[in-house]
């Protein structure tokens, strides 16, 4: 292979927890995009299992502006590394590109996406041979190769493509019964609406469902729109007025009806329940642990991040599963999940795995399993977690507020003092316990903790609080971030 020195432009390149991401045209341009994918690709390769004879590495994108059109440069730098690029003929979520890794036994996926950043972002996500996110020093050797060695030079080509849309979700139909799901939800006179945010997922529930019942899915927003409305299409309750609307309107005609919501890439989930209710993953995590482990029985632990509602450890608990909490960012879930007998791992940002799925976040599979859950139940979602929370006297409410700091010196400044002098009593709370698994998390008492945890790039902290009553909740923020901002 020739070789031709690095741009300095490089020099800067640093992953997130999920992929590295910028703005357009600021951060990421196609040039820096051409280089990281080189750079990737070669980390592959190098890291392949020993058994692995594959050159493929899948190509995928969303439909982010010039997604598609990076998509098609990278396969250059592909093919530059002497391996084979597979490209997705249309915009996929994110885990069919993993669904593919595993299915053709590829040395891993290259995504083009920004997730659920705001519309002038992009990035890219990069998938091992096992159909996860790649771990953290694997983007750290990804980050010395750009800061210290040559790129290959681009080789343009055809680009062979396939369908891996397609391919996923008739990977999905083999793992549920449809049909019978349909039928449930029908005689239990639901609704479904689902809401992908202008994203990659559009159009998926729709076409699993459609062939046993055309009326069962109503689907919004589903044409693309790089600007995505206007805000980030991200799964949080101020982006989705929209199908909470659309599920109240169904209560005044009589209806039933529950919203299901996915973000840019497909890989993070959220849902409304009958009454309106925005229920983040901190309410359908203990759901699926409760369908799993309690009705279908499959073995394995549950898996949750440090920032996860204490109500997953106690459904998990109460039907006797092993509960591992880790740090934020689905990678360390990964880990877990292919280190040992994982039964489900999620969240609190809305991602979630299961063990006998990939070792990677699937809103798709998750959406079908919450409405299996509530076909074998007989009830909508609303009406299955009160009953959940009342078995476990697991009610609580859940907020996070990200609070960006003067500077990086304060920010070092809050950071020592809270590692090293953490308070002792919150709002005349006797503080319980200082856990450091991921920033600082004090428990105040069961359902009530507050954790500070801070961005390692930029000046900002995102203060997380779970309490027995929202104004509980919000009076404890409050007085976190006057702490902060104190500092």
């Amino acid at each position: 292979m020739v070789s031709i020195p690095l741009p300095l432009t490089a020099s800067s390149i640093r992953f997130g927890t999920d992929g590295w991401r910028g703005v357009l045209g600021v951060d990421i341009t196609i040039d820096r995009m051409m280089l990281v994918a080189a750079a990737a690709s070669q980390e592959l390769l190098y890291r392949a299992p020993r058994d692995c004879t594959s050159r493929k590495v899948v190509i995928g994108f969303d439909r982010r502006f010039l997604a598609p059109e990076f998509a098609e440069s990278i396969a250059s730098a592909v093919r530059a590394c002497e391996l084979e690029p597979l490209l997705t003929q249309t915009p996929v979520p994110t885990p069919s590109c993993s669904w593919a890794v595993v299915q053709k036994k590829a040395l891993g996926a290259l995504v083009v996406t920004a997730s659920h950043n705001p519309p002038e972002w992009l990035g890219l996500k990069v998938k091992g041979s096992y159909g996860g996110s790649v771990q953290g020093d694997f983007t750290e050797a990804v980050e010395r190769r750009l800061a210290v060695a040559g790129v290959t030079v681009p080789i343009e080509g055809t680009t062979k493509k396939f369908d891996g849309r397609s391919e996923h979700l008739d990977g999905l139909r083999k793992k549920f019964d449809l049909p019978l799901i349909a039928k449930k939800l029908r005689l239990m006179g639901l609704t479904v609406i689902v809401d992908p945010m202008h994203g990659s997922a559009a159009g998926c529930i729709p076409d699993l469902f459609d062939p046993f019942d055309k009326k069962l899915v109503v689907e919004i927003r589903s044409h693309r729109d790089p600007l995505f409305g206007g805000n980030p299409p991200e799964p949080l309750e101020p982006y989705l007025g929209n199908v909470i609307t659309k599920v109240k309107d169904s209560r005044v005609t009589g209806e039933v009806a529950i919203g299901l919501v996915f973000d840019g890439d497909g890989d993070r989930i959220a849902a409304i329940d009958e009454d309106g209710r925005f229920c983040s993953n901190q309410l359908l995590m203990p759901l699926l642990i409760d369908h799993l482990a309690g009705i279908r029985k499959i073995p394995g632990s549950v898996v949750k991040t440090v920032s996860g509602s204490d109500l997953m450890r106690l459904v998990a608990e109460d039907l006797g599963r092993e509960v591992i909490e880790m740090p934020v960012g689905f990678k360390h879930i990964a880990e877990e999940m292919l280190a040992n007998e994982v039964l489900i791992g999620g969240e609190e940002s809305g991602g979630v795995g299961f063990g006998m799925h990939l070792p990677e976040r699937d809103a798709l599979f998750a959406a079908l399993m919450v409405l299996e859950a509530l076909a074998e139940q007989g009830e909508p979602l609303g009406k299955r977690l009160r009953a959940i929370q009342e078995r476990v006297e697991g009610f609580s409410c859940y907020e996070r507020i990200d609070l960006r700091l003067a500077n990086m010196d304060q920010r070092r400044r809050l950071q020592k003092f809270l590692l090293e002098t953490p308070p002792d009593e919150i709002l005349g709370h006797e503080v319980e316990q200082v856990i450091r698994t991921d920033g600082v998390k004090l428990r105040l008492a069961p359902s009530y903790w507050l954790m500070f945890r801070f961005s390692g790039t930029e000046p900002l902290l995102r203060i997380y609080c779970e309490a027995p009553s929202q104004e509980q909740v919000f009076t404890t923020l409050d007085w976190a971030k006057d702490l902060a901002e104190g500092k």
